[in-house]
C-alpha cells in the first residue's frame, strides 16, 4: 500500500503540472519528482538485504523525445558519510601486519545506483565527474593531503573495491523502467550490512545525453527490536555501556573457567 500511495502521489504531481496553464510560445523546462515507497526501513539482526522501490515522474516531458527513448534517469541511494581508514597489510618475518594506512573523510558508507541504460550510454564521463555521479566519480577526501597523489589514488581504488566487494556500493543497470511517457519506477538494493542513519535518494534526469534536473528525498534506516535498544544504550550511555561490556566479558571468562577446569 505504501508503494501504491507513492506511485499515486507522483502521478498526481505529474498530472497537475501537465494541466497547469503556461505562457504562450514558451517551452517549459522538464522537471523530475520522486517519491519513496516508504520513508523508513527497520532492520533486525536477521536482515538479509532488500529492494527499495522509488517512483518518479517527469514534468513537462516532450512526448516526441519520450517516444524516441531519449530521456534517461539515474537514481542513487547514498548512505550517511563517515570517516574511513584503509590499511595496507604486509608480511614481515612471516607475520601479516598493517604497514600503511590512509584516512578518508566524509565517505558515503553505502552507494546504490539504478539506471535506465548502462552509464556509458547515458552521457559522457565529464558530466558524471561534474555531478559526482557514480561510485567511480565520488571524491574521497584524504585527511592528510600531503601524501603523494599515487598513494592517495591507490588507497582510493582499494576503498572502492572493498565497498563493491561487500555489496555496499552497487549498480543496477536497467533498474529504472518507464511505466509510461511520464512515470518511472526505480529499484535500488539495500545490502545486508547497510548502515543505519539518514540516506538520501537522488534522481538525475538526462535528455539526449544532457543533464536537465535533479530531485531528492530522504530515507531513514534504523534498527528495531532488541537490537535497537542495545544500539540506543551504546550511544546514549557509552561510558556505562563500556563498563558493562568489560564486566560481562570478565564474568563470561570466569564462568568458562569454572565449567571447563579440570579437577
Amino acid at each position: 500500500m505504501a508503494g501504491l500511495r507513492a506511485f499515486l502521489a507522483v502521478a498526481s504531481l505529474s498530472l497537475f503540472a501537465a494541466s497547469s496553464p503556461g505562457k504562450a510560445q514558451t517551452s517549459p523546462t522538464e522537471n523530475i519528482q520522486i517519491g519513496l515507497s516508504t520513508d523508513h526501513v527497520s532492520i533486525t539482526a536477521g536482515f538479509s538485504g532488500a529492494d527499495l522501490t522509488i517512483f518518479g515522474s517527469l514534468e513537462n516531458a516532450d512526448p516526441l523525445v519520450a517516444r524516441q527513448g531519449r530521456y534517461d534517469v539515474i537514481v542513487v541511494l547514498e548512505g550517511p558519510a563517515r570517516p574511513v581508514v584503509v590499511r595496507r597489510k604486509g608480511r614481515v618475518l612471516g607475520v601479516w601486519i598493517n604497514l600503511e594506512s590512509e584516512t578518508f573523510e566524509n565517505v558515503p558508507v553505502s552507494y546504490s545506483v539504478a539506471t535506465t541504460r548502462p552509464l556509458q550510454d547515458v552521457t559522457d564521463p565529464n558530466s558524471y565527474k561534474q555531478l559526482s555521479l557514480g561510485a567511480a566519480n565520488l571524491y574521497m577526501q584524504p585527511a592528510d593531503d600531503t601524501d603523494s597523489p599515487a598513494t592517495i589514488q591507490e588507497f582510493t581504488a582499494a576503498l572502492r573495491d572493498r565497498k563493491s566487494a561487500t555489496g555496499l556500493y552497487s549498480e543496477n543497470v536497467g533498474g529504472v523502467r518507464f511505466l509510461s511517457q511520464n512515470l518511472f519506477r526505480a529499484t535500488v538494493r539495500l545490502a545486508p550490512n547497510v548502515p543505519v542513519g539518514t540516506h538520501k535518494a537522488r534522481a538525475f534526469l538526462f535528455k539526449s545525453g544532457l543533464f536537465i534536473k535533479e530531485s531528492s528525498a530522504q530515507l531513514e534506516i534504523r534498527k528495531s527490536g532488541f537490537e535497537q535498544s542495545i544500539f540506543r544504550v551504546a550511544h546514549d550511555y557509552s561510558f556505562l555501556y563500556g563498563i558493562f561490556a568489560v564486566l560481562l566479558a570478565m564474568l563470561t571468562g570466569w564462568l568458562g573457567r569454572l565449567v571447563f577446569r579440570k579437577d
